[in-house]
């Protein structure tokens, strides 16, 4: 008797298991098949089904409420200045960069390898890169400047020696960042004098 209540548990059990995996996995084929034939977008099918929805069903609106202006009068006035001292030209797109100093790290340990290897472009362009994730990063701007100068690009050169300067006027490299800039000043200053 006991065989018989334990064997009927173990696959009452079993098929609970299995209906549950079904489930889990997701839609059966016939499901999906009366999807199709529903009329719904591909692309509205797939999100439906996993609980997501398309981001303009999920727009905010953030004007004002009606009574704003009243409520609150010097608000105008407020917004208007902060869109004209942020250049806001009516566009309600503002752009940012990312922020990833380990990524720009990175960067600069590969255009580190790529200066020794005497291929200044290439470190150039990981100096960059690094800049774009980490804007003023001393380093990379030092490094920038001596690629530059290597390239024969003196303005780019002064540039970024002196972005180096303002981020770390006593830094270890600064030395040799106003070094290099006396002699890059001093041959921009001379190459228009060779020309004339």
């Amino acid at each position: 008797m006991h065989r018989v209540l334990l064997f009927t548990l173990i696959v009452s059990f079993g098929g609970a298991t299995a209906l549950h995996a079904q489930t889990a996995a997701g839609p059966t084929s016939r499901q999906q098949e009366q999807k199709a034939d529903s009329g719904q977008p591909a692309n509205e099918q797939a999100g439906s089904a996993a609980g997501e929805s398309s981001s303009k069903n999920t727009q905010i609106d953030i004007s004002p409420p009606p009574d704003d202006a009243k409520d609150h009068p010097e608000s105008a006035a407020a917004v208007s200045d902060a869109e004209e001292e942020s250049g806001a030209n009516g566009s309600q797109v503002e752009e940012f960069h990312p922020w990833n100093p380990h990524k720009a790290m990175k960067d600069i340990e590969v255009g580190d390898f790529y200066f020794r290897q005497n291929n200044y472009k290439a470190a150039l362009s990981r100096y960059q890169e690094a800049l774009l994730y980490k804007p003023n990063d001393a380093v990379a701007n030092f490094r920038s400047a001596q690629c530059f100068e290597k390239l024969n690009s003196p303005q780019d050169a002064v540039e970024h020696y002196q972005a180096y300067l303002k981020v770390m006027p006593h830094g270890p490299l600064s030395r040799d960042a106003e070094k290099a800039l006396a002699k890059l000043q001093g041959t921009s200053a001379k190459a228009p004098q060779k020309s004339e």
